[in-house]
């Protein structure tokens, strides 16, 4: 029973007194004060209430309509104007906000030509640019088709399809006697291999120039930019970070000239590229290619027609900037919680990755009114706009090489998204502990391509494990994260793929006409994404299930236990298997009686 003790009077009087008086308006200014600046705080569940209320897709649009005006590829004066415009979004809702700059080494195209010389004497100059002549507001045109890190070359010889360029590939046309030694061969995109695979395998098989096309259905005057670099990060500080007055290696350096190919390549458009594989004699396309290659193609080559090919580049070293909004927790300020998508594009990148960005804004956004509603995070929230990832995930990678010290010990997790919308159909990849937290957080976000359903309840009905997938790839800003630093992971968008991948249609008509026209997914997107933010940063324990990634461990196990040898013993990892899901069960048992 709580005793209520009567305040004071004044004897004669009956009232209170003068100091009683003024100690009784002292304790209420007091209280007010910690009201108005430490109020009560908001619930996980109230602030996930108010994060999804407050959802706009105008809003989302608007951001997006902002960053696609004009292109911003990395290390340009209008890439520079993309970075301030995160920074004044991030200040004017008055989160902290700062900057972390590095010295990179980036590739840029000075010229490139292609013609066909036929054997009758006639010469074609092959177009290497989209037809249409794509320019911002102030007639900045976007860049020419190149590949980044690629090489400056010549070559004047025949052409050959190598189709997807594999070895496999190479084996089919060596089968029929073709070889592509000296010759440039003509690849399709596709096949598993990476832009830079391809030129790799091209260069190990004799080849002295390669061309790379996409052969979709649709947008088929589009050229695909790239890089071919091999591995991630900065090439003149592998394994540290390029900060300003630090190490760097030169650009004769082995270790810096190994990351390069030795021959060059360029795109082409399908719609270029088919004149290219018309023009070819010789030997017939293999019958095993033939159920997936759409185009008119009958011939591979090598020749007659030969071929110019003719490409000048310049690698050279430019400022990036990587920019962050900082949430502090006010339980556990030092362990962080981190939201990240890359900022810098190869045209407008309404897609890629404005349309991520256009999200980390909105988030940043509706993050702002939960804390103007009294909420502050368990744990601290940091978002992250990563600069030149396009060149090889160098803006994270720099960072998480400078900071990895910390990350390994204080990061709970990594939330990436990149092209938050390229189509239809919610795509997930994690780490397996974080797969139930996905499941629960999509039970809470309305499918934007169903009326009344979540998404999960449309994840169920496919029963293909609700599309969770691993993050083995080095495709996105995760990976430094993953594979370097160890931490928990998450990658998130909406559609598989898209036909104006790094082209120039990569705009916002192209979203609002076929990516996303309402808008709706970049909303759903946008609220699995700080969900899963709120969650990691408020649940008192931390919503990870290693029972699952025991389960993982195991299937793994199997599987390569069918491919050796049934006199390699797999019992030592069988058993460490089993110990650990038997120390994530009880974990897990645990977690739920708290």
């Amino acid at each position: 029973m709580v005793r209520i003790i009567p305040l004071p009077t004044n004897a004669i009087t009956g009232k209170p007194s003068p100091l009683e008086t003024f100690v009784a308006i002292l304790v209420l200014c007091i209280l007010g004060f910690y009201t108005l600046y430490y109020p009560y705080p908001v619930s996980t569940s109230t602030a996930i209430d108010l994060f999804l209320s407050s959802a706009s897709n105008s809003t989302i649009s608007s951001y997006l309509r902002s960053l696609t005006l004009h292109p911003h590829l990395a290390g340009t004066k209008l890439a520079a104007d993309t970075t301030r415009l995160v920074i004044n979004h991030f200040r004017s809702l008055n989160l902290p906000t700062h900057t972390t700059t590095y010295t990179t080494l980036l590739s840029y195209p000075l010229h490139s030509s292609v013609s066909l010389h036929f054997p009758n004497g006639s010469v074609l100059n092959l177009p290497l640019t989209e037809p249409v002549h794509f320019s911002d507001q102030t007639g900045q045109p976007v860049v020419q088709p190149y590949h980044a890190y690629s090489p400056s070359g010549s070559a004047y010889a025949r052409a050959v399809f190598v189709n997807y360029g594999r070895e496999r590939d190479y084996r089919a046309l060596r089968a029929q006697g073709v070889h592509v030694s000296g010759c440039v061969v003509v690849v399709r995109k596709g096949g598993g291999l990476g832009r830079g695979a391809v030129v790799e395998k091209a260069e190990e098989n004799g080849a002295v120039a390669v061309l790379v096309y996409g052969d979709g259905d649709t947008w088929r005057d589009g050229f695909e930019r790239g890089h071919v670099m091999r591995g991630v990060g900065d090439p003149l500080s592998p394994g540290w970070a390029g900060v300003d007055g630090g190490e760097t290696l030169g650009l004769d350096d082995s270790e810096v000239s190994k990351r390069f190919p030795k021959i060059p390549s360029l795109p082409l458009s399908a719609e270029v590229a088919e004149t290219v594989l018309g023009s070819l004699g010789g030997a017939p396309v293999p019958l095993e290619w033939r159920g997936t290659l759409g185009s008119k193609v009958r011939h591979v080559g090598p020749g007659p027609t030969m071929l110019n090919f003719s490409y000048q580049g310049e690698k050279k070293v430019a400022t990036i900037q990587n920019v962050f909004a900082v949430i502090k927790g006010c339980e556990e300020p030092d362990r962080y919680v981190l939201l990240g998508n890359h900022r810098d594009a190869w045209t407008f990148g309404a897609v890629d990755p404005s349309s991520g960005t256009a999200a980390l804004l909105d988030i940043a956004r509706r993050f702002s009114i939960l804390l103007g509603s009294g909420w502050t995070p368990r744990r601290s929230i940091i978002l992250c706009s990563w600069d030149a990832e396009e060149f090889g995930m160098i803006g994270s990678t720099e960072w998480v090489e400078q900071n990895l010290i910390n990350l390994s010990p204080k990061a709970v997790a990594y939330l990436n998204v990149d092209c938050a919308v390229q189509g239809p159909g919610l795509f997930v990849g994690s780490t397996p502990q974080l797969d139930n937290l996905i499941v629960e957080v999509t039970k809470k976000v309305k499918d934007p391509d169903s009326e009344g359903a979540s998404i999960y309840e449309n994840w169920a009905v496919t029963g293909e494990d609700y599309n969770i997938q691993r993050l083995s790839a080095v495709d996105s800003d995760f990976a430094p994260f993953v594979q370097h630093a160890g931490v928990p992971s998450i990658d998130v968008y909406y559609g598989r793929d898209f036909p104006v991948y790094h082209t120039a249609y990569d705009s916002y008509n192209w979203m609002t006409e076929y990516g996303d026209p309402f808008f709706q997914r970049h909303v759903a997107v946008t609220g699995i994404w700080g969900l899963l933010a709120l969650h990691l940063a408020d649940d008192s324990i931390l919503p990870f299930n290693y029972v699952s990634y025991a389960n993982q461990l195991l299937s793994y196990k199997n599987k390569l236990s069918n491919l050796l040898d049934q006199q390699v013993s797999l019992h030592p990892l069988t058993m460490s298997i089993q110990e650990f899901a038997s120390a994530a069960k009880q974990v897990d048992d645990e977690s739920k009686v708290i």
